[in-house]
């Protein structure tokens, strides 16, 4: 999908990249949302005679059956709860599981669609500073999971004054947006407690989910060793599959930590381009999942080892992950 984000990035781009650290020859800007998201407070976005005027057919969570007469237009931002779910409420700074279809409501031209399979589809960070347009912010905010919404979005919280870089959308164009909340993504893992395994390094967790690591006092494993901490019961994880989660990594040579997404937010990345260990550990787990995975170099960064992260070509590498979220 591109037509979500003024920069026309996938819109799983929008949410918080993967350290490049982790990624092997894949790249991206970093837009989660910034320390400014959780002062934000919702909007108040009300309903209107434009956005009452379009119908809308089809159980949640399926496609949509949507009719309306175009051109629609309205100078402020209107939206309409037409199933009230029974979940938590979404709020600022929430990462939720989406499905949408997105219409220029002054063409009545179809720009995107998700693909509807309850799986999350599309991630969102709520909150302005990651770069997702106003007005779908405005649309999801506020109401509890397993609410559909329908809105109508102004073009000052859509493109604004320069329009699609496509031309699919005009500077002066409203928008139709058509929003399934199917749930709030946490941001760590939920999963129920696994015996420890014997000769890992063990973990300790913060109020946040922030693991400390302990390195034991040994030669590391010779071979990749995975153990789950906490066993989620969410969809599992496929090859290829974009991951949402949140990880830590430490040296095992020196007990430090190179490199997380705690602090940051959550980083969403393909299970192929993460280097082979730390794919391993996401092909197969569950949502919901906490997984500790020891790398041997072969299965990291190799005998190049990392210079930049004081990695060593023998180094062992140690990540502790909680798997948020998988979409494919």
């Amino acid at each position: 999908m591109t037509f979500f984000v003024r920069t026309r990035l996938p819109l799983f781009l929008a949410a918080a990249a993967a350290s490049a650290l982790l990624l092997t020859g894949c790249t991206g800007g970093d837009t989660s949302p910034t320390s400014d998201a959780s002062a934000e407070s919702c909007q108040d976005t009300p309903s209107g005679d434009a956005v009452t005027s379009i119908d809308v057919s089809g159980d949640f969570g399926a496609t949509p059956t949507v009719d309306f007469q175009a051109p629609l237009s309205v100078k402020n931002t209107e939206r309409e709860v037409l199933i009230a779910g029974d979940g938590g409420e979404t709020a600022p700074g929430d990462r939720v599981a989406v499905e949408l279809t997105l219409y220029n409501a002054t063409s009545g031209d179809t720009l995107a669609q998700t693909r509807y399979d309850n799986l999350g589809t599309q991630q969102i960070v709520l909150s302005d500073a990651t770069g997702i347009l106003p007005g779908i912010v405005r649309t999801i905010e506020c109401v509890p999971a397993g609410s559909r919404i329908v809105s109508v979005i102004s073009p000052d919280d859509g493109f604004g004054d320069v329009g699609a870089s496509d031309g699919s959308v005009a500077a002066t164009d409203s928008l139709l947006l058509v929003a399934d909340v199917l749930s709030i993504t946490p941001d760590k893992a939920t999963g129920a407690d696994q015996p420890p395994v014997d000769g890992l390094p063990t973990v300790t967790l913060a109020k946040s989910g922030q693991p400390t690591v302990a390195i034991p006092k040994t030669n590391p494993p010779a071979d990749l060793q995975l153990a789950t901490l906490k066993l989620g019961d969410g969809e599992s994880v496929l090859e290829g599959d974009t991951v949402t989660v949140h990880y830590q990594g430490v040296n095992w040579r020196t007990g430090e930590v190179f490199d997380e997404s705690w602090g940051d937010g959550p980083a969403s990345f393909a299970t192929t381009a993460v280097v082979p260990g730390f794919s391993a550990a996401l092909v197969g787990a569950t949502v919901g999942s906490q997984v500790l995975a020891v790398l041997p170099p072969s299965e990291g960064y190799g005998e190049a080892g990392q210079p930049s992260a004081s990695i060593e070509g023998t180094d062992t590498l140690v990540f502790v992950v909680d798997i948020l979220a998988t979409t494919r």
